[in-house]
């Protein structure tokens, strides 16, 4: 699998994202494109310590038994719950939201080191091999969700 904090592998998200048009349109789900790009930004924020989430104990047993699921499986399945946090309904500046996505997006090819937690708020424990994963999944699946 692709890595998140390889350069070339990087780079190959970063055109994807820049194929996204403002009138980008879903193959599935209610989001529009800037609510997407906003919503590949969370993540991103709780892997690189700008943002913390409290998961209620219930949502972090649940998260926990099926972390190994999720981390293992190939892709995302088309509409997955998404945690409230990062369900986005409002409007977003559409260049400046996919502007701050690749930036925030690039800054994993300096490494691991940039990923500052090693807990999930809703899977637990993660490794920074987890963090990649599941970071590239995520992104994948979006960028999939509007052809790209």
């Amino acid at each position: 699998m692709a890595s998140i904090y390889n350069s070339a592998d990087n780079q190959q998200i970063i055109d994807r994202i820049n194929q996204l048009r403002p009138d980008s349109q879903p193959s599935w789900g209610k989001m529009s494109v800037d609510q997407m790009l906003s919503h590949c930004i969370a993540p991103i924020d709780i892997a690189l310590g700008n943002k913390q989430l409290k998961a209620n104990f219930l949502f972090s047993l649940l998260g926990r038994m099926i972390k190994k699921k999720i981390i293992n499986s190939p892709e995302f399945k088309k509409n997955s719950p998404t945690a409230p946090d990062f369900i986005r309904s409002g409007a977003y500046d559409f260049d400046q939201t996919k502007s701050e996505l690749i930036d925030k997006f690039t800054s994993f090819t300096q490494g691991a080191q940039v990923i500052k937690t090693d807990k999930h708020p809703f899977f637990g424990p993660m490794s920074h091999q987890d963090w990649d994963n599941l970071q590239w999944k995520h992104i994948d699946h979006h960028l999939k969700q509007f052809g790209v």
